[in-house]
């Protein structure tokens, strides 16, 4: 359903704009930004687009259809690189080997205050804040933090300081900025990423503060807690001082059996 109102409205856009009296590439332009916003989350039709396979079909449903109807004839052939163009402002190449987006469940992080102990003013860092989902579920829980956001996708940034006028939101590689001056750094990345940003964090971070992650934990290290919050998700909790503490689990509202297992 998500995809067939993605692709019903690129359609709409396409005709209208075509009805406007305006030229081909920029028909196809404006459908092709109505297929690739869901597959990229930018639009309340991404609901159920939810895996890169399904962006893909959303994203390319438009062009190809178009293809295929034979209205694409009088055409210049760099037209049909317009919708790759859009998908790669929403992915740059340089960030593939990191999550696409995905955005943080608004109850996900609910609890998380009681594993992590924040002064009033603390520095908070969403790392890969997307379009800024992270960041509401961080200041629902820590009111009084000062909050900051760092996204590679320039398009992405922009709508995420526009979501979030609170928080200091710049474009940057999270991998390559410091979280030196930082209390907490949360993520929500993929298995492969979570080593290396432990070694990050424990490499520039003070003792005492501490990392992140919705639903992924670092292999091999043993995590300070363990949260579920108010959707079940695990949130893996790792306090940088060197010294691991038994692993805790916590649900919101009530208790879960130790060492949840992740999906």
């Amino acid at each position: 359903m998500p995809a067939l109102l993605a692709w019903s409205a690129a359609w709409l856009a396409y005709f209208a704009a075509s009805a406007a009296g305006l030229p081909g590439p920029v028909a196809v332009a404006a459908g092709s930004a109505l297929g690739v916003a869901p597959a990229a989350g930018l639009l309340p039709l991404a609901w159920g687009v939810s895996t890169p396979w399904r962006r893909v079909f959303v994203a390319a449903g438009f062009p190809l259809s178009l293809l295929g109807s034979g209205l694409s004839a009088g055409l210049p052939a760099w037209a049909w690189l317009l919708p790759l163009a859009m998908l790669a402002l929403a992915y740059p190449v340089t960030a593939w080997r990191d999550a696409p987006v995905y955005p943080t469940p608004r109850r996900a992080l609910a609890g998380l205050d009681a594993l992590v102990p924040l002064r009033a003013g603390a520095r908070v860092l969403d790392a890969g804040c997307g379009l800024g989902h992270g960041l509401q579920a961080l200041r629902a829980v820590f009111p009084s933090a000062q909050f900051e956001g760092v996204e590679w996708s320039w398009p992405l940034r922009l709508l995420a300081a526009r979501r979030c006028p609170w928080a200091q939101v710049r474009q940057g590689d999270m991998w390559r900025g410091s979280w030196a001056d930082h209390d907490l750094v949360y993520l929500f990345q993929r298995p492969e990423s979570m080593g290396r940003a432990l070694a990050k964090a424990r490499a520039e971070m003070r003792p005492g503060t501490w990392l992140a992650s919705l639903e992924f934990e670092a292999a091999g290290e043993t995590a300070h807690g363990v949260l579920r919050g108010a959707d079940g998700r695990p949130v893996w909790i790792y306090r940088i001082d060197g010294t691991p503490r038994p692993e805790i689990a916590l649900k919101f509202k009530s208790a879960v059996p130790k060492n949840p297992a992740t999906h």
